[in-house]
Parts: structure tokens; C-alpha cells; sequence
């Protein structure tokens, strides 16, 4: 089972940037997934969730109106679309399957991406 992250890189203040998670070896579509994110120096916190059956999505306070998630199921690629980027989104983010309903935290991921790191310029 393995989830590739790509999309990251370098950003101005205000710019957009399309994150994606390619899953492979699981069926993953069948999966609750969500993006995490971690700054320098702090604990990886949960931005964005999808239930499994992408009825629903939640996201962290910090990115609502700013950040959509969504995913293909026909072939369980996770997207996170970020607009309005902000210096403070910089980070590691980091694409998490879980096998519960919903995804609330890092206690209910059972997969991880290898992250990719974005940056956000001031």
C-alpha cells in the first residue's frame, strides 16, 4: 500500500497551489482520507477530511473558505485545491488514509504519505 504526495513547492502570499496524492495497492477509494500538515517546529495537525464515501468533508478553521478537498473515485487520487495561501500554510503536508468513518486526527490514520513540502513566500 503506498500514497505519493506531489504538487508542493514555492508559493507567493495570495497564490494557489494543487496538491495530489496518488493511492496505490489498497482501495484506497473505499477509504476515509485527509491532509495533514506540519510546520517547523510544531505537531502535524490535521487541514482537510473526506469520508470515505466523500460525503463529507471537514476542515481546520485556519484553511475553511481558503482550502478544498476532493478525491476521484475511480481511481482514489486525494486532491487538496489551496487558495488565498498564506505564509502561515507553510509546511510538510502529508496524505492519510484511515479505516474508521472519518478522519479526526493522526490517532485515526493507518497510512501515510511521504509528504511534500510547501512553502508560502511573504
Amino acid at each position: 500500500e503506498q500514497l505519493v504526495e506531489s504538487g508542493g513547492g514555492l508559493v507567493q502570499t495570495g497564490g494557489s497551489l494543487s496538491l495530489s496524492c496518488a493511492a496505490s495497492g489498497r482501495a484506497f477509494s473505499n477509504y476515509p482520507m485527509a491532509w495533514f500538515r506540519q510546520a517547523p517546529g510544531k505537531e502535524r495537525e490535521l487541514v482537510a477530511a473526506i469520508t470515505w464515501n466523500n460525503a463529507e468533508s471537514t476542515y481546520a478553521d485556519s484553511v475553511k473558505g481558503r482550502f478544498a478537498i476532493s478525491r476521484d473515485s475511480a481511481t482514489g487520487t486525494l486532491y487538496l485545491k489551496m487558495d488565498s495561501v498564506l505564509p502561515v500554510d507553510t509546511g510538510v503536508y502529508y496524505c492519510a488514509a484511515g479505516t474508521a468513518f472519518r478522519i479526526w486526527s493522526s490517532s485515526d490514520v493507518d497510512y501515510w504519505g511521504q509528504g511534500t513540502q510547501v512553502t508560502v513566500a511573504s
